[in-house]
């Protein structure tokens, strides 16, 4: 035991910051992950995020048990201030992050610190399961494992926001999939505006990987992110408001593209364009507000009028169906999703692919960003006998992007931009 904890500090320092908030039910198995780490030489950051249930006295609890863990109890904030109080007071030479929902397999941090070790690495980005009912499901970037400097950092960075066809990310947004040296992380996450409540990742993640110089992503996917069924359940709040938080989003990474790539030299500002419509179109269910006067839908073909079954239920399907019924465009006469039973246990209405033969319709609406699944659904469609003429996807031509990034946010024509 005594050589096990001289080589645990002889490790570097790892911070781990845990924002928290209402989530009494989860807390305990999201900390006992953290401490059962086979890395040891952790600090656990638990910060109370103004909680209005036992959370506080949880936190409490654990660090009376473990002296690595330490409390910040604070007024409640959001996200973005949590993860900078935590940061505030941690001291280690990398820095991790996770969501007091989710839980860690034991050997996460070993992972990630073993591939900084070997790769000499400024970051690493892993992968990580979905967590739903008995399901799991693992996710990896798109972008290859391996490790990157050079010309291949360079490649990485020019598609780490935006990687090939609209849309999909190179490196997934999120914080807590990842491992940071404490001392590039610092200025960026302490730099995000604190007003941002959509995209609080991306505003970190992207930022501080321009500013690594070495890079390492595997495909190591021990963190366990829980999909609450109650996160199923999409907000639908009026398109104005949503724009309103993403417009904060997209002025502070339009600030940081304009710092961290003044010549163009990574195509920061066109990623962050492409990152923030993709948001765009998924909560507005791919439509332009209705108060616009450009008439334009994503996908390629209208539907004004016509009989449609809505293809995923997920943000975007949720919120297409919810913009159809508020605005009669159409009429949603089937939703269908693979995991039509994790839906219907969360009482959403959602059928399996196969009933699409029962059901009398004019076209199935593909609600993805992601050309790669929409192609995959597509043949997917195709081979339950649906008609290719009868399948709409969303496209969205690299030269309308910025005009509609401008109608989903600004409204209205910015000085010097012009309408096709």
């Amino acid at each position: 035991m005594i050589e096990d904890v001289t080589k645990a500090d002889q490790q570097p320092l790892i911070s781990v910051i845990v924002p928290i908030y209402g989530i009494e039910r989860y807390i305990g198995l999201c900390i006992e992950s953290i401490i059962n780490q086979t890395y040891k030489n952790l600090e656990i950051i638990l910060v109370d995020d103004g909680s209005p249930d036992r959370c506080p006295e949880i936190c409490d609890l654990y660090a009376q048990k473990d002296p690595r863990i330490k409390v910040v109890h604070k007024k409640n904030g959001g996200l973005v201030s949590a993860r900078k109080s935590g940061l505030l007071v941690s001291h280690g030479e990398y820095v991790g992050y996770v969501d007091g929902d989710d839980w860690l397999g034991a050997g996460f941090y070993s992972s990630l610190y073993t591939a900084i070790l070997s790769s000499n690495a400024d970051m690493v980005c892993a992968g990580y399961c979905r967590e739903l009912f008995n399901k799991c499901v693992r996710f990896t970037n798109y972008i290859p494992g391996g490790i990157y400097e050079g010309e291949r950092l360079v490649e990485l960075k020019k598609s780490m926001a935006s990687y090939g066809e609209f849309y999909r990310p190179g490196i997934t947004t999120y914080v807590w999939n990842k491992l940071f040296k404490r001392s590039i992380l610092y200025n960026h996450q302490m730099a995000v505006d604190e007003k941002i409540t959509i995209g609080e990742d991306a505003a970190v993640t992207y930022p501080t990987l321009m500013d690594c110089e070495r890079v390492c992503v595997t495909d190591c996917s021990a963190y366990h992110y829980r999909q609450r069924e109650d996160s199923m359940l999409k907000k639908c709040a009026p398109f104005s408001s949503e724009a309103e938080n993403l417009r904060y989003l997209h002025e502070y990474l339009v600030k940081c593209a304009k710092e961290l790539d003044p010549s163009a030299s990574y195509n920061l500002r066109k990623q962050f364009d492409d990152f923030v419509l993709g948001n765009c179109i998924m909560r507005s269910g791919g439509r332009l507000p209705n108060n616009s006067d450009i008439v334009y839908s994503t996908f390629d073909r209208d539907y004004n009028g016509k009989r449609v079954i809505l293809y995923n239920a997920g943000t975007f399907g949720q919120q297409l169906k919810n913009r159809i019924e508020e605005s009669g465009y159409c009429t949603v006469v089937g939703w269908v999703d693979d995991d039509y039973w994790e839906y219907r246990r969360c009482c959403i209405n959602v059928d399996s692919v196969e009933s699409l033969a029962s059901i009398d319709f004019d076209y199935v609406l593909i609600a993805t960003v992601d050309n790669e699944i929409a192609e995959r659904e597509t043949e997917r469609l195709l081979d339950c006998g649906i008609p290719a003429q009868k399948i709409l996807t969303v496209k969205c031509p690299e030269g309308i992007r910025g005009q509609l990034l401008l109608r989903y946010l600004y409204k209205k024509q910015k000085k010097g931009r012009k309408w096709e």
